[in-house]
């Protein structure tokens, strides 16, 4: 798994196998989990080291960076993560390729303002060929 967060812009990059994918699914219903990242040292130091996910009261899910610790963080509750992890596991087992874009806009059905922007890429990468 290799996350990228891009300072200027806030969205952070995800690109995982299949079964990465999934464990993240896994961890993020449950509520629960850290997912460690193929640690790759970039030179301008935007590569994260994992994604921690966590309960939370109330409802949505917020997506967020813990600079220190150069983790993505996702927390929520069961309603919200339930369906977050719906969407990660489609893409999971998806058999094309493409990107999957997890952005807040006002109404949104599972994310609260201030989540950061999310890009899941495919594990068959590029763009969908149906």
């Amino acid at each position: 798994m290799r996350l990228v967060s891009d300072p200027v812009c806030g969205e952070v990059e995800l690109t995982a196998t299949a079964t990465e994918l999934a464990c993240l699914a896994s961890a993020v219903a449950e509520g629960a989990g850290f997912i460690s990242a193929a640690f790759v040292s970039s030179l301008d130091g935007n590569t994260l080291a994992g994604i921690e996910v966590r309960r939370a009261l109330g409802s949505g899910v917020c997506i967020d960076v813990d600079t220190q610790r150069q983790t993505l963080v996702i927390n929520g509750d069961a309603d919200a993560r339930a369906v977050l992890a719906e969407n990660l596991h489609a893409m999971a087992t998806s058999e094309d390729g493409g990107h999957l874009h997890i952005d807040y806009f006002p109404e949104h059905p599972y994310l609260v303002e201030g989540s950061l922007p999310l890009v899941v890429n495919s594990p068959h990468g590029g763009m969908p060929t149906r």
